[in-house]
């Protein structure tokens, strides 16, 4: 039971999986600190507001008298990150594979080079033309 665990752990898509998981998570920091020190300040510049949480802010009033807000502006700030997060991981990660799946995909197809003879083959071709240009012997 404990040797099935093992080469569960040590199958190379689960540390793969776990090195992803990692990485992401490293980059969604780096996505939201963005978002956070760029992408805010230019939204409270046109919306005058701190950043998108608090950006849109739609409040309306309720039957019973009070009020319920409407948040578009974090909806928004949501969808900002997750295109972010999107176009880096495809730039930076699947187009480069898909062109080198491509580039590889062609190296496998594209026909082999023939082989040249080897120093024996040669010489043995060699000797077979001389016999044969050499006068026959009666």
């Amino acid at each position: 039971m404990l040797n099935g665990f093992k080469d569960f752990i040590m199958r190379g898509n689960v540390i793969d999986l776990a090195v992803a998981v990692v990485i992401g998570a490293a980059f969604t920091a780096i996505v939201d600190q963005a978002v956070t020190s760029i992408i805010n300040p230019l939204i409270g510049l046109f919306f005058n507001a701190d950043s998108l949480d608090t950006a849109l802010v739609l409040t309306v009033p309720t039957l019973g008298g009070g009020t319920s807000s409407f948040a578009i502006g974090a909806l928004l700030g949501a969808i900002v990150n997750f295109l972010a997060v999107a176009a880096v991981v495809y730039f930076v990660f699947v187009n480069p594979m898909n062109h080198a799946k491509a580039a590889a995909e062609a190296k496998k197809d594209a026909p082999a080079e023939e082989e040249l003879p080897s120093e024996q083959e040669l010489l043995m071709q060699i000797r077979d033309l001389l016999e044969r240009e050499r006068p026959q012997r009666s």
